[in-house]
């Protein structure tokens, strides 16, 4: 079955920022990346619990009292890469300050091994934004 070949933005959830909508990010982020040519399972693997990581620090900088909160993820197609970003518009999130023995250090350390990409930038609203991409193999 042939996968996906559409480039540009292929899908956006705009999704609670509650621990209960990470689930619903890395499963949706799956299918689409499952039907994209280039992506084997084991990237797909790697793919699915680099957003859930990235997904679970988004929520977390909401805080547990933000009811209002919103979490942002884009899936986009394009130059022979597949990517996903994830906005939050908690409080902001510096990842060069986190000490390595931080919980949440260790966690941009696995997004970091997982992915052959991650960007952190400051998004719009003040939070922050994660960019992960992940090259396509050869299809065929």
């Amino acid at each position: 079955m042939p996968g996906l070949t559409t480039t540009g933005e292929l899908i956006r959830l705009d999704l609670p920022a509650q621990p209960a909508f990470v689930g619903v990010a890395r499963s949706v982020v799956a299918a689409v990346a499952g039907s994209i040519e280039g992506i084997d399972d084991d990237r797909l693997e790697d793919l699915r619990v680099a957003v859930s990581e990235a997904c679970t620090n988004a929520v977390a900088t909401h805080g547990a009292n933000d009811t209002e909160g919103r979490v942002v993820v884009r899936c986009a197609q394009g130059d022979g890469r597949f990517e996903v970003v994830i906005e939050d518009s908690g409080i902001g999130l510096d990842p060069t300050a986190l000490p390595e023995t931080d919980a949440g250090g260790w966690g941009l350390q696995l997004i970091e091994a997982l992915v052959d990409t991650v960007t952190f930038r400051q998004a719009g609203d003040g939070g922050t934004a994660v960019e992960l991409s992940i090259e396509l193999g050869p299809t065929g």
